[in-house]
């Protein structure tokens, strides 16, 4: 585990949640690859790294343990999740139901409001990709699908999703990090945003599956590293 510039870790005050400040600081180690597949999550060590107490960085480790990003292997204690082909597949087969139903679902209740908070959702990704910045992007990408789910009237869907919220974002991390796509990941969410707004079920539940087709694809190649 990279214990090297410690500094943007560190949480530097003692707010009320500080578990949950411990969580995602934890989590967007895990996500951006910081903290690798495979990885031991030393209590001492993330202590010193976070400036927390051994009882907080615990209660942070089992909070990730369920989101599904962290692993307790026997005598070895916990360890970052490793995230296999597998495994991404069968999250990967997930999304494609719920997310193409809901989208299906949205373009067929949209209203102005619902179009309006799409299209926003829509320019805040578009920007964040722009300024280059992961982290809002992948919170600006989450965000697209909220509006989508929660227009579509889909919430336990988007509980299951949420569930699944740190395994997803360690895979659009992966397809975030190619070049190598015929279709970059805004222009497809724009086709989802269009047939959304033109009230084209059809239309909405196909764009959300090549979208996901795509991306399988180039997180197949990375984590099996074949062409």
């Amino acid at each position: 585990m990279d214990q090297t510039h410690d500094a943007d870790l560190r949480i530097a005050h003692s707010p009320t949640k500080l578990r949950e400040l411990a969580v995602d600081r934890l989590r967007q180690a895990i996500i951006s690859g910081r903290f690798a597949g495979g990885s031991r999550l030393v209590e001492r060590t993330l202590c010193d790294q976070l400036g927390v107490s051994r009882s907080v960085v615990r209660e942070a480790i089992r909070y990730l343990e369920a989101e599904g990003l962290v692993e307790t292997q026997g005598r070895s204690g916990p360890v970052v999740a490793t995230l296999d082909w597998p495994r991404a597949r069968q999250i990967y087969d997930i999304r494609r139901l719920l997310e193409a139903a809901a989208a299906a679902a949205c373009a067929t209740r949209a209203d102005e409001g619902t179009k309006k908070r799409l299209r926003a959702a829509l320019d805040a990704l578009k920007l964040s990709f722009e300024n280059g910045q992961p982290d809002r992007l992948l919170g600006a990408t989450t965000h697209f699908y909220q509006v989508i789910f929660d227009a579509a009237g889909h919430d336990i869907a988007w509980e299951i999703v949420q569930r699944l919220n740190g395994r997803i974002s360690r895979l659009r991390a992966i397809t975030l990090a190619t070049s190598d796509r015929s279709v970059s990941g805004h222009a497809h969410m724009q086709r989802i945003c269009a047939a959304i707004c033109a009230h084209d079920p059809e239309a909405a539940a196909a764009a959300v599956n090549d979208h996901l087709r795509d991306a399988a694809e180039i997180a197949r190649i990375s984590l099996e590293g074949q062409p």
